[in-house]
């Protein structure tokens, strides 16, 4: 180890304002707790291909559809959570990892995609280099069922972004591929299925210019589906490529027809460019709003501006609009691409998306959950943490304290980061009233109401009075078990009681990983699925 964890954790978040573009590298080292990660079985990464694993037709349940688990991005699960008994099987996600010379990884890896018969469909990076492909999984045991490579590039970028899959409510698989394509399946638990693939500006002109097109065409967002298996997503395009577009965002049907609309032509005179790298389209609950995050090109120097736009679902017609703006000092909000924050549609309509402060460390490099109605009319009520995080639902009966009359709360990460403005370290986790006010603590703005706060359960050595942070960027909720499942940088995997406001479950992963966020899910049988150092763990009985 080259410096403390505490110099760790403090460089990781001003790589933020960095001038230099960071090239993704990486290592496996303790950066966070400690103790050993005893001993647990690894279920081999296996080649591309078909494996030897099989479907489980025994299990039918609610599938894990997109990040945050449906279109909405609301990360509820529809059956209940298996307990921590054990390690049930693991996979890297990431077959060479590069950690960069101070110790932390800066690479964003997808979710999981989880079908009703509990097929685990996973992004795995296969080089040091972001190459990338998905395969799939028997929740049961992990063994291999198939697995697919891609072509795909990246945009560019400081922290590693996102590679996502999307699963469709017809079971069929997505990923992207270069040149704006994306590569399905139309069976997701099929062992044996064709790749296909499509082009939303037509095959034709891919064709005539693919090697053009696959560097000037790029995918930046994860994929969304819709609830009638629409897909949709974010583009950046290079200017001058042979296609004649400019970036924007595209709806591919099921029936397999696209449209586009550029960021440039529904945005004019905003000074966006594009749909921010990592942040999923949002879908409204009645499927006729897309919510999408706009913001300009990633450049050195520059802190990232942006709109939240409401688009029309079958034509991409633009409804509205707002400027993202810190509630503070009242200036532009930073939009930045090294965040996978995404619109979250709560149940009453309402639309939330997590922003950095307009000047880093002014609220602790924090950020602001923005509130807004559904048509962007009204902007409501912030709360007070908002950086790399998409807040999921709670239904308020989850919480038998809470006496409030919201229907829902809102479970968000809550880290008070040290080095950063008046950040102590003192990490916590939150459930908040969207519909209540409070002083904030850091500044004068009213915030959403905290109705329970939970601090990180590990001391942090490096950072007196200080705990280790929270890593999750959604964090499945089970109503069932009335719990929360959160992943620490102590290596750890946790559940979250929201009755007795304690951590009644736990599991170690690793000894402990300084990383970008990571997303926890939940299988259609129960097992529970999260991340640390570069390794996807499924966890049950």
């Amino acid at each position: 180890m080259l410096e403390t964890n505490s110099k760790l954790r403090s460089r990781k978040r001003l790589a933020l304002t960095t001038l230099t573009i960071l090239i993704a590298t990486s290592i496996v080292v303790a950066c966070g707790g400690s103790g050993d990660g005893g001993s647990i079985t690894t279920i081999p990464s296996t080649g591309p291909g078909t494996g030897t694993g099989t479907q489980n037709p025994s299990v039918v349940g609610p599938p894990w559809l997109n990040f945050g688990g449906n279109a909405q991005h609301e990360a509820l699960s529809a059956v209940a959570t298996q307990s921590f008994a054990k390690i049930a099987w693991q996979t890297p996600v990431d077959l060479a990892p590069k950690y960069s010379a101070q110790g932390y990884l800066l690479v964003h890896y997808g979710s999981p995609v989880i079908t009703a018969k509990n097929t685990v469909i996973i992004p795995v990076k296969t080089a040091a280099d972001p190459v990338y492909r998905f395969e799939a999984r028997n929740g049961a045991d992990g063994k291999l069922i198939w697995s697919e490579n891609t072509d795909y590039v990246m945009p560019p970028y400081r922290w590693t972004p996102t590679y996502n899959i999307s699963l469709t409510p017809n079971n069929r698989i997505y990923a992207p591929g270069a040149g704006g394509k994306l590569f399905y399946r139309d069976d997701a638990d099929a062992s044996s299925a064709t790749l296909k693939s499509i082009v939303f500006y037509g095959d034709t002109v891919y064709t005539a210019n693919k090697t053009a097109l696959d560097k000037a065409i790029i995918i930046n967002t994860p994929i969304t589906s819709d609830a009638q298996s629409n897909v949709f997503f974010g583009f950046i395009a290079s200017a001058g490529n042979p296609a004649n577009l400019s970036s924007g965002i595209v709806r591919i049907g099921a029936d397999g027809k696209a449209n586009t609309v550029s960021v440039a032509a529904i945005a004019a005179g905003a000074g966006v460019a594009k749909v921010a790298t990592n942040s999923a389209i949002a879908i409204s609950k009645d499927q006729k709003t897309l919510y999408v995050v706009v913001n300009d090109n990633i450049a050195t120097g520059v802190r990232q501006t942006g709109y939240l736009l409401a688009l029309d679902s079958s034509t991409l017609a633009l409804k509205s609009k707002v400027q993202l703006i810190d509630p503070n000092e009242r200036g532009p909000a930073n939009i930045s691409d090294d965040s996978t924050a995404s619109p979250l549609v709560a149940p009453d309509g309402d639309v939330y998306i997590g922003v950095l402060e307009k000047t880093y460390g002014t609220h602790n490099a924090r950020g602001w959950l923005l509130h807004f109605n559904a048509d962007l009319s009204q902007t409501k009520t912030p709360g007070s943490f908002g950086w790399d995080d998409t807040p999921s639902v709670v239904p308020a009966t989850m919480v038998a304290s809470y006496k409030g009359s919201s229907t829902y709360l809102l479970m968000v990460k809550y880290n008070n980061y040290e080095r950063a403005g008046s950040g102590n370290g003192m990490n916590q986790i939150a459930i908040l009233d969207p519909h209540a006010e409070q002083d904030d603590k850091i500044s004068p703005v009213k915030t959403m109401k905290e109705v329970l706060t939970l601090l990180g359960p590990t001391p942090d050595p490096n950072v007196p009075g200080g705990f280790i942070e929270w890593c999750v960027n959604t964090a499945a909720v089970d109503p069932f078990t009335k719990s929360v499942i959160v992943n620490s940088e102590d290596g750890i995997l946790y559940r979250w009681d929201l009755t007795t406001n304690t951590l009644i479950e736990k599991i170690r992963l690793t000894s402990g990983m300084g990383e970008s966020y990571t997303p926890t899910a939940v299988g259609a049988d129960g097992k529970v699925y999260a991340m640390n150092n570069a390794v996807l763990f499924a966890i049950g009985k």
